[in-house]
């Protein structure tokens, strides 16, 4: 039977190279998080970082982010929903998305990965099932001939930059919001 946990994970790359890229923002909204819990990291035995932690007055959450690279996070993502006993319909993954222009957010249940291997591996791990929760945070498409592949593993722009933490912060709200109000209460508020 599945257990009234949340799984939280934010989708990324380890190591400093990759730290403050574009495909990291899920990383950076989970920091953002952790820090208003007052929380920290732990190492898992399904290679991934995680902490249990909870909102005020909200449900039992688990926080985490992979030790692995993006197109390997369904792995650990299992293994931690697995442990937790936690159904994909409560499993809410942060990640950056390229269809979206930098700085806005969209949040859906479902759909298509869009070519996302972080998502792609996630469904793979999950038997196919799509039906967990995407805070899908802009990062625009690359200009120019830039390859798309190359564009997220680039840091931000001196001009994305400056508006990053407020972006970091409103990505986070919304996190919060699906978590204590609901998807549909947090689209409202966030699209």
């Amino acid at each position: 039977m599945a257990s009234e946990t949340w799984l939280i994970a934010g989708l990324g790359n380890p190591g400093a190279r990759y730290q403050r890229t574009r495909h990291n923002i899920g990383h950076m909204v989970l920091d953002e998080l952790l820090s208003r819990l007052g929380a920290t990291y732990s190492r898992t035995k399904v290679g991934a970082k995680a902490v249990g932690a909870q909102l005020p007055g909200g449900p039992k959450l688990v926080f985490a982010v992979s030790e692995g690279y993006m197109n390997e996070s369904g792995k650990p993502v299992r293994g931690l929903m697995d442990y937790f006993g936690v159904d994909p319909a409560r499993l809410v993954v942060v990640h950056d998305e390229l269809d979206i222009d930098y700085g806005r957010l969209k949040l859906r249940r479902g759909g298509s990965e869009g070519g996302h291997n972080g998502l792609k591996s996630i469904t793979q791990h999950l038997g196919g099932n799509k039906d967990y929760i995407r805070v899908r945070a802009g990062i625009g498409r690359p200009p120019g001939q830039i390859n798309a592949a190359q564009y997220v593993l680039q840091p931000f722009s001196k001009d994305e930059e400056k508006d990053l933490p407020e972006f970091v912060s409103r990505t986070a709200d919304a996190v919060e919001s699906v978590l204590t109000e609901g998807l549909a209460a947090a689209q409202n508020t966030f699209h």
